[in-house]
């Protein structure tokens, strides 16, 4: 990502000088990573989250401070959004993992996206941002702004969790 990157802060740069075309451009760029954070995080709300979080970035371009830490930046609103979504939504309080078919059971074949929607926005989002992403436990609780230690107690009960759900 490091051409990208060198190529998104120099949009940075031009979109905070006013360039339509560099912050259409910029947009453009971000999009498929934004969505490929709030997906998994707000699951069926994921394209909303990502388009609100597209339009934060559009608000928000001219107060960052670092054009080179956009990615970062994008990728703090993008969870941030994945997480209001995901609360709002309708989906959010999850099933009783109880109810998951065994095995073999023809009615249903679990899949991850069945299984992601079975867990809380806040298990959902440290789980993609240490499994999937692959950040430390301490860039996900900065991400998240929270503790290591929460970030340690939300990733273990997500964990189990999934396994139980997942058999």
């Amino acid at each position: 990502m490091n051409g990208d990157s060198e190529h998104a802060a120099a949009l940075v740069r031009a979109a905070q000088r006013g360039d339509r075309m560099a912050m259409h451009d910029l947009l453009d760029l971000l999009a498929p990573y934004v969505g490929r954070i709030c997906g998994p995080i707000a699951l069926d709300d994921g394209p909303d989250a990502a388009q609100e979080a597209l339009i934060a970035i559009f608000r928000g371009i001219r107060g960052l401070r670092d054009p080179a830490a956009v990615f970062g930046w994008a990728r703090s609103i993008a969870i941030r959004e994945a997480i209001r979504m995901a609360r709002r939504s309708q989906h959010t309080r999850a099933p009783d993992l109880d109810d998951v078919p065994q095995p073999g059971d023809p009615l249903l074949a679990a899949d991850v996206r069945d299984v992601l929607c079975r867990l809380s926005p806040e298990h959902r989002a440290v789980l993609v941002l240490r499994d999937l992403e692959g950040h430390g436990e301490r860039a996900v609780g900065e991400l998240l702004e929270i503790s290591t230690g929460t970030v340690k107690s939300r990733l273990h009960r997500a964990r189990l969790s999934f396994r139980k759900a997942w058999r």
